[in-house]
């Protein structure tokens, strides 16, 4: 297949739909004409982001056309739940005709040294970022696998690209789901789900503020943390969903999300081990 994807009247799972890239996919996909299945713990996240869905809704070929009503869905949903996963897809069914995309996009960051981040820490992040990731496509592959065409799309990061320190449980989670991805991309060339891997640089979320800090932190380290890590989240999540489903339309195998997620990658292609050695040394000495 060659044509661009055509969204209209399709339907897309969405996880970590309350805010940041998750509300502003859910947004890009309900102006062509998507229906929505959101899921969140933050429910009143979620129940803003679906009137935001619905009143970006326009028709795509004449905005003075009388606005489609969407079907849109809000789901208490913590992808880090075993059985709460595994009985989702029900819950969707029961409200939409079937399911054209999921987008894996719930994911949690904490900072901190390998020495310094506890196991407690290390396993909580990756049973979100990397095992709830896994289990929602194993949740709703079946149902991917009955549309004429689908597309599977997983929330990785330009981390899952370059691993700087004091990234090690988070960039570790996002390389994991860049390597799932590509494989099961390859598992499943042939069919008609195809499979996306998102690597977003720096977009302005609210990661850094809700990140988890390793115990015992002192405060005037953590605030700095912070404060620096805010100052690489530039891009307005606006523009990350929209680029994001671009790259839907046209069934992308890889989005770089981003200038900073570009030159990244790049460097890391002329310079595998030593690209953090030489960004480094282009950042700002303060």
């Amino acid at each position: 297949m060659t044509s661009a994807t055509n969204l209209e009247n399709r339907t897309a799972v969405i996880t970590g739909a309350a805010s940041g890239i998750g509300r502003a996919i859910a947004i890009s996909l309900a102006r062509r004409g998507c229906n929505l299945a959101l899921a969140d713990v933050n429910d009143a996240g979620l129940s803003e982001t679906a009137h935001m869905a619905q009143s970006a809704r326009t028709h795509p070929a004449n905005a003075t056309a009388p606005t489609i009503a969407l079907r849109i869905t809000q789901h208490h949903l913590d992808v880090a739940g075993r059985h709460a996963v595994a009985a989702f897809p029900q819950a969707v069914i029961a409200a939409h005709p079937g399911v054209d995309i999921l987008v894996n996009n719930a994911g949690v960051a904490i900072g901190g040294t390998f020495e310094a981040v506890s196991e407690e820490d290390f396993e909580w992040l990756f049973e979100i970022n990397f095992w709830g990731m896994v289990r929602m496509t194993r949740a709703f592959l079946p149902l991917l696998q009955k549309s004429d065409d689908a597309r599977l799309v997983n929330l990785s990061s330009i981390y899952g690209i370059i691993s700087p320190p004091g990234q090690t449980a988070y960039s570790a989670s996002k390389f994991a789901v860049r390597g799932f991805s590509n494989s099961l991309r390859h598992e499943l060339a042939g069919s008609k789900v195809g499979v996306t891997v998102v690597h977003p640089g720096g977009v302005a979320t609210s990661i850094a503020d809700s990140a988890r800090v390793p115990k015992g932190m002192p405060p005037e380290e953590i605030a700095k943390s912070k404060a620096i890590a805010k100052k690489a989240l530039r891009m307005p999540p606006e523009a990350a969903g929209e680029i994001i489903v671009k790259g839907i339309e046209r069934r992308s195998p890889r989005v770089l999300v981003g200038s900073d997620a570009k030159f990244l990658a790049f460097l890391e292609r002329v310079a595998p081990t030593s690209c953090w050695k030489i960004f480094s040394r282009l950042l700002p000495r303060s």
